[in-house]
């Protein structure tokens, strides 16, 4: 079963598109299942993540928060892993 990553962006953030370019990396290597979500569109999410994104949601549970680099993502991986 492939693991459900949520990376939480927004548009013009250049600390999202390196994320995404990471998690891009990772999604056939790893089996992942990537969704984004677009925090402009929603105005809790906004008020929430507007000074964290990028945010990464692992499984619900696990989130990274800027800045992420694809050691970090790769760590926090393979933890959630080991828990399952």
């Amino acid at each position: 079963m492939a693991r459900r990553i949520t990376l939480y962006s927004k548009p013009d953030c250049h600390l999202c598109e390196e994320a995404r370019a990471d998690l891009r990396t990772l999604e056939t290597e790893l089996g992942l299942e990537v969704i984004e979500v677009d925090i402009t569109g929603d105005p809790a999410l906004y008020r929430r993540f507007q000074y964290l994104i990028p945010v990464i949601d692992i499984d619900g549970g696990v989130a990274l928060f800027a800045p992420i680099d694809l050691v970090e993502l790769r760590h926090a991986l393979a933890e959630v892993k080991r828990k399952t």
